[in-house]
């Protein structure tokens, strides 16, 4: 039985090409984790400690979309996430995921506004946080109310002004390291200094570790846009060999260039937070080779990426709230569409949640922000295993059941160590979170609670639904590969 040609039976618009997913894809990864985080992982674990991080979230996340690319050429579906869990592992397993994905996206809107006020501050700093932040929201929810293809040409831009400010950085810093310019060449001689290019010790690799893994979080986005791509089983597998080779080059470089031009013991380094943007270590190397307006220049590509990450969360969320609904997994309303073949309804409950989140942020000293910040925190590596785990049943599903893997658009390389490789690095990403909260002779219950709040906040949805739908595993003879339908 060949399945070439699986096709989803939703009514959204397939409106994305090739280009659009691609950059989409590409978006969703080069952003703050790059543009600011990376500096403070130079400075705590060094430069080889943040080039060794950086490279092994890379693989895993290699793995992880090629799993996802292996599903989505497949079954291209707006939910993703939730169908494939629903459909290879367990009902109550694509409920929570579903949910799990909705919350933390609608959550990162907030943020995203959040980070967008403080970063417009600083060429208004008296200006009011809540007009600009209505401000932007409106901008982001009117692309996503245009079109779909609003969205992914409005994302092309957004990633194009990214990767155009990497290549600038990549090419100047080379020519910086080799004396060209910006003085005399630096050499390899920051990786000799006090105990680089490893420093810190395990504790620090880790905390470098947990970082990157947050920094790559966004090219999950592809599998959703996959249910409205105009030829996923083309688009998708492109999308995904593009971009997981240029988002590893581009930070793995990154991070070379400015280990090699900044010494990992420059306290600048360390002030990786939005509001840091004059000492970003591409700021840093950019007033390095005398460009004056660099905190300017890069102050504009970082709001930029800010919009870029809320636009792509509200898109994203809005899909899967969608398929929720269509699948009788969240109320109906907002399993409508408009002529437009959008999901209004499900963008409109978004943005509220994702505006009421921000307004949180700014009474009672943020408290209830945080925590509902806190609890999203750790959802990114929750989609992750989820991936990894309905790629391994899907294929053990197809095989079990005598389909022909040569009939698959797109076949992941190396299974089964890519599914299990991901599921045990993100497993222990998870566990990892906050060690030290364990290790000061007396456990910080505080800290705990802070960081691992979301992990039984979904297992509450998982197995709170698991128990009143009497849900079981789905046996792999039984599992569903035709195309998705309402209510599966």
């Amino acid at each position: 039985m060949s399945s070439k040609k699986v096709t989803t039976t939703d009514n959204l618009k397939r409106g994305l090409k090739a280009r659009h997913m691609t950059m989409i894809a590409l978006g969703g990864s080069i952003g703050t984790g790059l543009f600011l985080a990376s500096g403070g992982a130079i400075a705590s674990a060094g430069p080889g400690g943040a080039l060794l991080a950086y490279a092994a979230v890379g693989i895993m996340v290699y793995f992880l979309m090629t799993s996802l690319g292996e599903l989505a050429t497949y079954m291209p579906d707006s939910g993703s996430f939730e169908t494939y869990a629903s459909r290879f592992v367990d009902p109550s397993l694509g409920f929570a995921m579903g949910w799990n994905f909705w919350y933390n996206w609608a959550i990162t809107i907030a943020a995203e506004l959040s980070a967008a006020t403080l970063i417009i501050k600083y060429w208004f700093p008296d200006s009011s946080s809540l007009i600009w932040s209505v401000l932007f929201l409106g901008i982001i929810l009117g692309l996503n109310l245009l079109s779909v293809k609003g969205y992914g040409e409005s994302e092309y831009w957004f990633a194009t002004i990214k990767v155009a400010v990497v290549i600038i950085f990549l090419v100047l810093g080379v020519f910086m390291i080799f004396g060209i310019i910006g003085g005399e060449a630096v050499g390899f001689k920051n990786f000799t200094i006090g105990d680089a290019p490893f420093h810190g010790g395990f504790f620090a690799f880790l905390g470098v570790f947990m970082a990157a893994g947050f920094s790559f979080q966004g090219t999950e986005m592809v599998g959703v846009a996959a249910g409205e791509s105009d030829n996923p089983q083309e688009h998708v597998p492109r999308a995904i060999r593009q971009v997981f080779w240029r988002i590893l080059i581009f930070y793995i470089l990154a991070i070379l260039v400015i280990s090699l031009l900044i010494p990992y013991t420059n306290p600048n380094l360390l002030k990786d937070g939005i509001e840091s943007i004059g000492v970003s270590p591409f700021t840093l190397v950019f007033e390095k080779a005398g460009l004056a307006f660099a905190a300017s220049v890069m102050n504009a590509v970082i709001l930029s990426s800010v919009l870029s990450a809320g636009n792509s969360g509200m898109y994203a969320s809005s899909r899967v709230l969608y398929s929720l609904a269509k699948r009788g997994k969240a109320p109906k309303f907002l399993a409508r569409l408009s002529r437009r073949g959008l999901p209004v309804n499900a963008l409109l409950l978004t943005t509220l949640i994702g505006m009421t989140a921000f307004l949180a942020s700014l009474f009672g000293d943020g408290v209830v922000y945080t925590w509902l910040l806190n609890a999203s925190g750790m959802c990114g590596f929750i989609t992750w295993l989820g991936i990894a785990i309905s790629h391994y049943r899907f294929r053990r599903a197809y095989v079990a059941q005598g389909r022909d893997l040569n009939d698959l658009p797109y076949k992941a390389k190396w299974f089964p160590f890519g599914p299990i490789f991901a599921f045990i690095l993100c497993f222990i990403v998870i566990l990892g979170q906050n060690l030290s909260a364990f290790t000061g002779g007396k456990i910080d219950w505080y800290g705990v609670v802070v960081s691992y709040i979301s992990v039984p906040l979904f297992l509450i949805i998982w197995l709170g639904y698991k128990w009143r739908k009497r849900t079981k595993l789905i046996p792999l003879l039984e599992c569903e590969f035709h195309p998705p339908s309402p209510k599966s």
